[in-house]
């Protein structure tokens, strides 16, 4: 399980619909669109626009997209539990299903592997014989992608998020 919590049968007692609402209520309302805006503005502050997945912040100094939030606004997120969706509410002055659903996207949202096509060479085994009569010597493998592609990849990903959950004006930008 991620640290959103969220898992693939969230839904078997039939609440996911509440539970959507739920999330929907926490990123429209006051204290939502707030921390977006917010949250839009440090991402977009940043000297360098990566993005880390499964934490706050690192020793290093790199953040998610609430850790950003959080060093913008000058807190100290040592302490706080990432995996503890009401502490980091309550320190980021959130609904927890909000906190939740930045998550999910943060460190879900972004894909870390990649399928890439490869040629076999060399002598196969007789069980990879096509029920043709041919042999196959291509496979497609999962490879993970370079951790700092997939950074800029987050960042991208979360500026699009929060952009969209905010409201356009009416010459179509976003408020902020």
């Amino acid at each position: 399980m991620s640290r959103s919590g969220y898992t693939d049968d969230y839904d078997e007692d039939g609440t996911g619909g509440l539970w959507r609402g739920a999330v929907a209520r926490a990123i429209n309302g006051k204290r939502g669109q707030a921390a977006l805006r917010e949250t839009l503005a440090a991402l977009e502050s940043m000297p360098q626009k990566v993005l880390i997945g499964e934490s706050l912040v690192t020793a290093d100094g790199e953040f998610c997209t609430l850790g950003v939030l959080g060093s913008a606004r000058g807190l100290d997120m040592r302490a706080v539990d990432p995996d503890d969706w009401d502490a980091v509410a309550a320190l980021f002055d959130i609904a927890p299903a909000m906190v939740r659903e930045i998550v999910y996207e943060n460190d879900e949202g972004t894909d870390t592997h990649e399928w890439i096509d490869v040629v076999i060479c060399g002598p196969m085994p007789p069980y990879h014989f096509l029920p043709y009569g041919h042999k196959t010597h291509e496979r497609s493998v999962r490879v993970r992608i370079d951790p700092v592609i997939i950074a800029k990849k987050r960042w991208l990903h979360m500026h699009s998020w929060v952009t969209k959950h905010l409201p356009a004006t009416t010459d179509g930008a976003q408020h902020g």
